[in-house]
């Protein structure tokens, strides 16, 4: 069976989404924080699945439509702007659990403000050999090497076509919903050149018109080489050619604007690559920062067997490193890009924590997958309780960070030879070439006749 062509494989399946389908809609309509996802159906999921195969049972659920809905309003103190748009909430859905864009509305249903599908890649491919998933859930973590399984550019483009309303030729969004922004995680195919920057220059015109944001993945740890386009010169040229390729689309007949770009970053640069990174990105047209990816580290905190296999680390273990490597590009970069923290995210205090690192947004991945469809309203329900607590809102919370932790315009200081109380070279420099206009005017007055100037 094909990777990129998944199909329920016989009638037993297909009762199996069915049974999952109707029950998970009824509990979650009745008491949506309920726990029976959490605790019970989740884990049994996991213990009788393999992860890739409890991960596409999740998505053929939501794709159908009939999966759980959020039936609550966000609370006022959760409201975010991005890019001068304005989200309802700041959790969004990181890209990898909807690679294809299968699901997106049943995604937005759950609550999210921000759902980001892919990485797509321009043709389709298989990905890596399974098993290529696994879970570590005493450590709250996952490892995949995945290799961006994808359907490509046309199939997944005709899908998000599929989605415009017919009788509305003009939104105010690709996501189709007020307050909520629909993004596109960009990958490059296995077989193109190492430094080749085609695929994503591709991905910027195939997907511009029908998304609000496109993000630049140079970061997977999965696709050999990708992680080379984050040095400094590969850099400059890739951001150089996808903010070339998005200026020169014609405005969106579905939105009416071009999509902003943002670039996703690996938690493992260290903190000289990330200055190097944040020159390039103060130089180009970039709008945003995601930060993190998964990381090839493994702390020795891991204890789950699966922690030898190969791939990039997710959830809790990621944290530290994501925190850390948002923390130092914060301050290198100043307010005006604003930065999007993923990486171990599994509560409202979580998110608060990046919210006060300097993250105008928050992604959720593996602890989505972990906790199930309640995930976005338990932790928006969290979030929204620690700012009671703390008397302040989410924009409050993100603009003190903001302000105090980017990087401060260079003040214009005097010179060494100015504080010691001596003159400047331009200070000389304009003394001398005044004292020449009065030797020029001197010689002119003696020339004429003229009495020389009293002083």
């Amino acid at each position: 069976m094909s990777e990129v062509d998944y199909k329920p494989s016989n009638s037993a399946t297909q009762v199996t989404i069915n049974c999952i389908t109707t029950f998970s809609r009824e509990n979650w309509n009745l008491r949506h924080r309920f726990p029976l996802h959490r605790y019970i159906l989740n884990p049994v999921l996991r213990q009788s699945l393999d992860a890739e195969t409890s991960h596409k049972l999740a998505v053929k659920v939501l794709k159908t439509g009939l999966g759980p809905r959020d039936p609550c309003s966000d609370d006022s103190r959760l409201k975010s702007e991005f890019l001068g748009k304005q989200i309802s909430n700041p959790i969004g859905l990181a890209a990898g659990f909807d690679k294809d864009g299968e699901a997106i509305d049943g995604l937005f249903n759950l609550g999210f403000s921000w759902v980001e599908i892919g990485s797509v890649t321009p043709k389709p491919q298989p990905g890596n050999p399974r098993p290529r998933v696994f879970h570590l859930p005493e450590d709250s973590g996952l490892i995949n090497r995945y290799g961006f399984p994808s359907q490509g550019h046309v199939s997944v483009v005709a899908r998000l076509r599929a989605r415009i309303p017919a009788f509305q030729q003009v939104h105010d969004n690709a996501a189709l919903r007020t307050d909520s922004v629909l993004a596109v995680n960009l990958g490059k195919n296995k077989d193109s050149p190492a430094d080749a920057i085609d695929d994503f220059i591709s991905g910027v015109r195939t997907f511009g018109p029908y998304s609000d944001v496109l993000v630049v993945n140079v970061s997977s740890p999965n696709t050999p080489g990708l992680r080379g386009l984050q040095n400094r010169d590969l850099l400059e040229k890739l951001l150089d050619g996808v903010t070339k390729a998005r200026d020169e689309l014609p405005v969106s007949a579905f939105t009416s604007t071009r999509p902003k770009l943002v670039l996703k970053l690996s938690p493992d640069l260290d903190e000289a690559q990330i200055i190097d990174i944040a020159d390039v990105i103060k130089k180009s047209r970039i709008e945003g920062v995601i930060v993190s990816n998964t990381t090839i580290e493994r702390p020795k905190s891991l204890t789950n067997p699966n922690k030898v296999e190969t791939g990039g680390l997710s959830g809790k273990p990621v944290k530290p490193y994501s925190l850390k490597a948002l923390r130092t590009l914060r301050s290198h970069l100043p307010p005006s890009i604003p930065l999007i923290g993923c990486g171990g995210i599994f509560t409202g205090a979580d998110a608060l924590e990046y919210g006060k690192a300097g993250a105008s947004l928050v992604q959720v991945y593996t602890g989505f997958g972990y906790d199930g469809v309640g995930a976005c309203r338990r932790i928006k329900d969290e979030l929204t309780e620690e700012l009671k607590k703390e008397g302040t809102t989410w924009g409050e919370v993100v603009k003190k960070a903001v302000d105090e932790l980017s990087l401060k315009p260079e003040a214009k200081t005097s010179s060494s030879s100015e504080v010691a109380g001596e003159p400047s070279l331009s200070h000389l420099i304009a003394e001398a070439q005044d004292l020449r206009v009065l030797l020029d005017e001197l010689d002119g007055r003696i020339e004429n006749g003229l009495p020389k100037p009293s002083t």
